[in-house]
């Protein structure tokens, strides 16, 4: 974990010490945790309508009705793996996370559940220097190429290399956070990164080109994220689960509607991250596509594959078991009570769009 992801949670656990007694015996605090931080630390995320609910106070609106709940959302440079430390020393309830983190994390014992999306079909970027003679994929071999390792993007990014005929191995591998390889990239210390649409902030400023994409290739390189809580708090806890979910789904349904598009992209800039970068990486795609919140067969069957790549390029050290891992319950019921049961677009195991 990075000394500023220590220092946010050192602050809230000695705010939580010297408390009053009393309040600390009445107030239940929820405890939510981004594997993503805005541009220069701040404390917003883009790209998911559960970011837009925070930055709108729309859960605070949704449970203010609750007696004595205060939520605390946190954000982490570490991403994933940062995550996965807090959640292991029970400094999170929920997490706003990547599928390859989150099988690291079940591989090394942590119970959780999953149980909604949040941002999936994310693509990723492949960008050089703008005088660069790297021209696709194929070209990387030999080449120093950054990206942040255990991240979601890992494994997307070994099934693309795979594709054109390459591994990791055959790379000069540089394992950076997002925020140092983008500078790495800007500085020339290495050739190529491997990231997110950060990325297009340094194509318009002439320091990189971007030469590919995921998005409009094979669904199944889709980088894919989630809500999970831990089971301890959901046991104990169940009616205000699921009155977190309903109102994070409202907030699906909000962030899914074209009128929003450019409300919702200026909302995510609070991150820090300009509103072009968003308006580039959702171009082209409904917002339905990208902020569905649904749990389905594809999703599921996507982090089983995850899981078993997982092991295979062992990035864990034994077999992950997906099959119990997910709890769509809050999710149906939500769709129910807000009558969105076919607000999105399901899809079966094979990425087939099911009709409703």
């Amino acid at each position: 974990m990075t000394s500023p992801d220590r220092r946010a949670l050192l602050a809230a656990s000695t705010a939580v010490l010297f408390a009053p007694r009393v309040l600390r015996a009445q107030t239940r605090t929820i405890r939510i945790g981004f594997a993503s931080i805005g541009a220069g630390n701040r404390q917003y995320s883009g790209g998911s309508f559960v970011a837009a609910s925070h930055a709108e106070g729309w859960l605070d609106r949704d449970l203010a009705g609750e007696r004595n709940v205060e939520i605390r959302w946190f954000f982490f440079a570490g991403a994933g793996p940062a995550v996965n430390e807090a959640l292991a020393n029970n400094q999170l309830d929920f997490a706003l996370q990547g599928d390859l983190p989150s099988v690291i994390g079940r591989a090394n014992g942590l119970r959780t559940k999953l149980i909604l999306a949040n941002g999936v079909n994310n693509p990723i970027y492949l960008a050089v220097a703008p005088d660069s003679d790297i021209k696709g994929i194929a070209d990387l071999r030999g080449r120093s190429v950054a990206w942040h390792r255990g991240t979601n993007l890992h494994l997307t990014i070994a099934k693309v290399l795979a594709a054109h005929g390459l591994a990791e191995r055959d790379l000069r591998a540089v394992n950076m956070d997002f925020a140092a390889a983008d500078a790495a990239l800007a500085s020339r210390s290495v050739e190529a990164v491997f990231g997110s649409p950060t990325l297009f902030s340094l194509q318009r400023r002439g320091l990189a080109k971007i030469i590919y994409t995921t998005k409009g290739d094979n669904p199944a390189y889709g980088r894919n994220s989630h809500v999970l809580v831990q089971e301890a708090f959901e046991q104990a806890n169940r009616e205000l689960t699921g009155r977190i979910i309903v109102s994070f789904l409202r907030s699906a349904d909000w962030a899914s509607r074209e009128e929003n598009r450019e409300a919702l992209f200026e909302i995510w800039s609070k991150s820090g991250f300009p509103v072009e970068n968003y308006r580039d990486d959702f171009a082209g795609l409904p917002l339905t596509v990208r902020n569905t919140p649904i749990i389905d067969d594809f999703l599921q069957t996507q982090y089983r594959i995850q899981a078993e790549q997982a092991l295979e390029h062992r990035l864990v050290r034994r077999r992950v078991n997906t099959a119990d891992w997910f709890d769509i319950s809050y999710q149906e019921a939500g769709l129910r009570e807000l009558g969105l049961e076919r607000r999105w677009t399901r899809r079966d195991a094979e990425g087939r769009n099911i009709a409703a």
